[in-house]
């Protein structure tokens, strides 16, 4: 048996799998996000080890027996999150997180400083990123930065709770800026950027090493072995693709979450910082990928549905779905860059905004706009990756979005690829890092890195493709940077 621990934004999901790779349970506590001014996003990196351990409670008196017969620990998390530790790993400040946007001068700072950063790192500085927040600390709240002694991601200082050890491995630490994504080593050059060294830095090990073992009084609280594995595990995006078995060349998902991600595995590093994407290391050796990453997904449909009333984004999609062709194209624009844009404007400060807005405007009209919208911004993404070397003919779809046909048909046909979804299969990155636990234990990668079953088969469709490529145009040119 494997346990995955995915640490999300809005909850700590634990999984238990199988050794035929059945999933046999899954458990979940909530978290929240404290936003103390405009544009920052913190959590209390204690809230991540409570919620871990009443995850693994619910798991562990849901299925005692496959709970207790555990053989590893595979670990997944937010990205780009920085914990600060002081000395005998205090934590000094509430983490900052991904989609937090106040290091925006340290980024333009970051880049005038070392033309190469972007070579090295396989990204734009971007405010969500690790290492800008470091300069912001250090500017900001020189008290703090002075005491620092290590720099952990979220689910690595999970680890350090479990485990007692300093570890990351090499998808999440793509996330930070401090790593020569190419060699898979930390980069002295991009760490002096941000006043650190290697010393700073957690050992980094392949995500499908592995990455500590369980301390003995943690297995105890926790009631699994002793020496327990902890997998060096993945970022969320990651660990994503391995719960997909997107391991190989040309395969990839789109993520509608919170934020919308496209994920495509490359064979070697290939990097495409001018328009934004994202080039990072895989969580199994020999591998990177590439990502298109926007801020504002399935939230917006979300957010928009809580403005006109509806009893949730389900409510709003399928009113949107009931729109003729020719209210679809009537319908207003919409702009989804509710926090900032990262591919491929790599704008914080751009926000979201409605256009030709007019008597017949409705909820369901509103609703679609929203929808076609993050659609739009997932398209130029797919420009983007398609401009860094990347060719991709299918997607999985995953994430709160993938509940809604309508969306899927949508997606496939402005993205003009085949969207598949897998119904009730789990996917996402507990399962992922459930399956990294068990390489780390010896599992053949052939065996274990499986697609899920496909559920349903979306191809694009000529009329609507048709329909939305003038209004794709229209959009593109309706984006001004502030």
């Amino acid at each position: 048996m494997y346990i995955g621990i995915d640490i999300g934004t809005s909850e700590v999901k634990a999984l238990l799998l199988g050794p035929d790779q059945r999933v046999i349970g899954s458990a979940g506590s909530a978290l929240s996000v404290s936003r103390p001014h405009p544009g920052h996003s913190e959590q209390d990196p204690a809230d991540w080890w409570t919620a871990t351990q009443a995850a693994l409670a619910a798991l562990r008196a849901a299925h005692p027996a496959e709970y207790a017969a555990t053989e590893a620990i595979g670990l997944s998390g937010q990205m780009h999150g920085a914990v600060l530790l002081g000395a005998q790993d205090r934590v000094l400040r509430p983490a900052i997180l991904w989609n937090d946007t106040r290091s925006a001068t340290e980024c333009a700072e970051m880049m005038a400083e070392l033309p190469a950063l972007s070579d090295l790192g396989g990204s734009l500085a971007m405010p969500g990123f690790t290492a800008p927040k470091l300069r912001w600390v250090a500017r900001h709240e020189p008290e703090v930065f002075r005491q620092v002694s290590k720099v952990l991601l979220p689910k690595d200082h999970v680890r350090l709770m479990l485990t007692g050890e300093h570890v990351s491995d090499l998808s999440d630490a793509s996330g930070t800026l401090w790593l020569d994504v190419r060699r898979r080593d930390w980069s002295d050059e991009l760490l002096a950027l941000t006043g650190l060294t290697r010393a700073h830095m957690p050992r980094l090990v392949e995500g499908s090493q592995a990455g500590g073992r369980l301390k003995a009084d943690v297995a105890q609280a926790l009631g699994l072995r002793p020496d327990t594995v902890v997998s060096g595990g993945a970022g969320d995006n990651a660990a994503s693709a391995v719960g997909m078995g997107a391991v190989e060349a040309g395969q990839g998902f789109l993520s509608l979450g919170t934020s919308g991600v496209l994920f495509v595995v490359t064979p070697d590093y290939q990097p495409n910082a001018a328009s934004a994407t994202h080039a990072f290391c895989h969580a199994v050796p020999g591998r990177w990928h590439q990502m298109s990453v926007m801020l504002s997904a399935a939230s917006a449909l979300q957010w928009v549905s809580h403005l006109l009333g509806a009893a949730n984004a389900g409510e709003v999609a399928t009113r949107a779905a009931g729109l003729s062709a020719s209210d679809r194209a009537a319908s207003p624009l919409f702009l989804p860059y509710l926090s900032g844009e990262r591919t491929p404007h790599n704008d914080a400060k751009v926000r979201g905004s409605f256009h030709g807005l007019d008597f017949d405007t409705n909820a369901a009209r509103l609703g679609y706009a929203v929808m076609e919208g993050v659609s739009f911004g997932l398209l130029d993404g797919l420009a983007a990756l398609h401009a860094a070397g990347s060719t991709v003919s299918r997607l999985s779809l995953v994430g709160g979005g993938a509940r809604s046909g309508f969306w899927a048909q949508m997606l496939a046909s402005a993205l003009d690829v085949d969207i598949v979804t897998h119904g009730g299969s789990a996917v996402g990155g507990a399962l992922g890092a459930a399956r990294l636990g068990a390489l780390a234990v010896g599992a053949p990668m052939a065996s274990v890195c499986l697609p899920p079953p496909v559920d349903t088969v979306y191809r694009p469709d000529p009329a609507e493709r048709a329909l939305l490529a003038p209004r794709h145009d229209l959009f593109r040119s309706l984006y001004r940077r502030p």
